[in-house]
């Protein structure tokens, strides 16, 4: 990397070395990768919001994922595996708040045996032992939750996301800026990128990274690319348990493998208290943390993109029953006391929600896999749901590979 090194010295009119937009642990994790893998590179980070990990990284369950769920030799299976362990590692030597806990993937019917075999299976593929359980022992983990059988993972742990995102950018050495919103990009062939944010502040790289989750198909068109899908937005409503002593770990479905999605969950966080959820329904805007929030324009490019009508009507089914476990908070309990059968309505305190940028093909396909892709002077991220908070470090060092790998053509003589 040493022409890298000698060209961020010689800076040649251009503000940075490497620009990454989007101040999220996927873009942080990239910007720290690339500064320790070529010592001098300069890197600048754009944030639109006034602090980091805002949107996904910051609302989440705050889960460090075994890996067990996911496609033998996908990215999201390679990288949960790697990247748990490293992600341990990392709040361990930084002093963040973190925990192995384990967990259950627990089947409550006859139809989600075979699931659940499955998934024993595909852990073993993917190099993760889970001990299965039948359902007198599910107590001896979890002494409030029921089950005809179930497997215990025991790499599953959770942290804090928001504080490794803090820690991330202060490692990093980058120039963060926040309050940055992108609103034009200029990219020119042999010359670079230069992006214009809100307030005018015009910022020239030789390569830019679009790190910006729900907004990373915006910005990829606005570079002149068609990213070939559309950020579909998905929120996730969660509950808090009143009773946490009611769960001492983490607690999960059997996931239907139609959908991305994990189901309603129990995760005992760091802080001690117990989070439920989440479903899954779509948001009327791509920051739509609640019903109240509609965005006119983001919901007609929504609309607009055939791939939604598509997955509308092939799986409305699923989606009425996150639609009225949404709507019905005792259709939400419900669905819980699957479970966890002691709890009750009064027992569920709403707490604030997420949204998951899903990528969806035009033929209504939603991506299942991390999706990163490359155009001239430019890396796009434009897949990067659960697991990328688990899998961000090693995620950071695949892109921040390939920009490197860019800035090394663009300088070299």
């Amino acid at each position: 990397m040493a022409q890298v090194r000698t060209a961020s010295a010689r800076g040649g009119g251009h503000d940075c070395d490497v620009l990454v937009v989007g101040g999220g642990i996927v873009g942080l994790s990239t910007a720290y990768a690339i500064t320790r893998a070529a010592p001098g590179t300069r890197v600048t980070v754009l944030e639109k919001e006034p602090g980091p990990a805002r949107h996904q990284t910051g609302r989440n369950s705050g889960v460090i994922h075994s890996g067990v769920y996911y496609r033998p030799g996908s990215l999201k299976a390679r990288y949960a595996v790697r990247g748990a362990a490293e992600m341990v590692k990392f709040c361990a030597e930084y002093g963040i708040p973190h925990a192995v806990t384990g967990k259950l993937i627990v089947a409550t019917e006859r139809a989600e045996l075979p699931r659940l075999h499955a998934l024993v299976q595909r852990a073993r593929e993917n190099g993760i032992p889970v001990r299965e359980l039948g359902a007198a022992q599910i107590p001896e983990h979890e002494p409030e939750v029921r089950g005809l059988a179930a497997i215990h993972v025991g790499t599953t742990g959770v942290c804090d996301y928001v504080a490794v995102a803090r820690q991330l950018a202060h490692a990093s050495g980058a120039e963060i800026r926040y309050g940055a919103e992108v609103r034009h990009v200029d990219r020119r062939p042999g010359l670079g990128v230069a992006v214009r944010t809100r307030s005018g502040d015009v910022i020239r790289a030789r390569v830019m990274v679009n790190c910006a989750g729900l907004h990373c198909d915006e910005i990829a068109r606005l570079t002149g690319d068609d990213p070939g899908m559309r950020i579909v937005p998905f929120r996730g409503e969660y509950y808090e348990l009143a009773r946490p002593e009611l769960v001492r770990g983490l607690v999960y479905p059997v996931p239907d493998p139609a959908f991305p999605f994990l189901g309603v969950h129990l995760t005992r966080g760091i802080d001690g208290g117990v989070h439920i959820g989440p479903n899954a329904v779509p948001a009327l805007a791509r920051e739509g943390y609640g019903w109240g929030v509609v965005r006119p324009r983001e919901l007609g490019g929504t609309l607009a993109w055939p791939g939604s009508w598509r997955i509308a009507r092939r799986h409305w089914r699923y989606g009425a029953g996150e639609l009225r476990r949404s709507l019905s908070k005792t259709a939400f309990t419900t669905a819980v006391r699957r479970l966890l059968p002691a709890v009750t309505e009064d027992d569920l305190a709403a707490a604030p929600a997420g949204v998951r940028a899903q990528a969806v093909l035009a033929d209504g396909t939603l991506v299942d896999d991390f999706l990163i892709r490359e155009a001239a002077h430019t890396v796009h991220v434009l897949n990067a749901p659960s697991p990328a908070a688990t899998a961000s470090l090693p995620i950071g060092r695949e892109v921040g590979r390939r920009a490197l790998a860019m800035l090394e053509e663009a300088v070299r003589p």
